[in-house]
């Protein structure tokens, strides 16, 4: 009996163990009380509100804060690298090796100052637009064909103002209309794991 059961596992492993189940949602911030509710974080804070809505905590992990999420047979590994913004490749390398990931099931969540307050992009890949967190995982990953999530944050700043907005904390409007929109955030990214990347750009670019 134990032999079959043996067998039974070597030829039929668990949904979990399946990697075109695993997917590793990473939101790029900076670490530390400073950045916190800080334009740049905005990563943080959209794995946070995914991590809230399934009553998931945080746990220090080599390399960063990993959450876990179960969705209908799929599983979320919800990171926040501790590298840094521009070390944040060194995290995404690791945990998608470890885990066994797939480039196409990984989505990087970033601040992005071309697109309105609050509006969704997601794409199957693009430049690195000059962010410090995307350029390092095109450099280590040698490819700039991952998914990606931008989160506009606007241009409403002066000129040469551009380092200070980027850096500074949300105005009391933004803060206001924040939650809605880290709401829709996160219901995009279990679409993005549950109906395909397509469907989900579909669905929610420019919402």
């Amino acid at each position: 009996m134990k032999f079959l059961f043996k067998i039974f596992k070597k030829e039929f492993p668990r949904e979990e163990e399946n990697p075109m189940k695993k997917f590793l949602i990473v939101g790029l911030g900076n670490i530390g009380a400073e950045y916190v509710n800080t334009r740049h974080n905005i990563g943080f804070k959209v794995v946070d509100a995914l991590a809230r809505k399934h009553q998931t905590d945080f746990a220090t992990a080599k390399l960063g804060a990993l959450a876990e999420v179960k969705l209908k047979g799929r599983t979320l590994f919800l990171l926040k690298p501790n590298t840094y913004m521009n070390l944040s490749g060194k995290a995404v390398q690791y945990w998608m090796e470890k885990e066994k990931i797939g480039k196409e099931n990984i989505l990087v969540i970033t601040d992005d100052l071309n697109l309105p307050f609050g509006t969704i992009r997601i794409k199957p890949k693009g430049s690195d637009g000059g962010h410090n967190g995307l350029k390092s995982i095109q450099s280590l990953l040698n490819t700039t064909d991952y998914p990606r999530f931008r989160f506009g944050i606007s241009d409403d700043f002066k000129k040469g103002r551009q380092v200070d907005y980027v850096l500074g904390e949300w105005d009391e409007e933004e803060k206001e209309k924040l939650t809605e929109r880290l709401e829709m955030s996160a219901n995009a990214i279990e679409s993005f794991a549950l109906a395909g990347l397509g469907n989900t750009m579909t669905a929610f670019n420019g919402k």
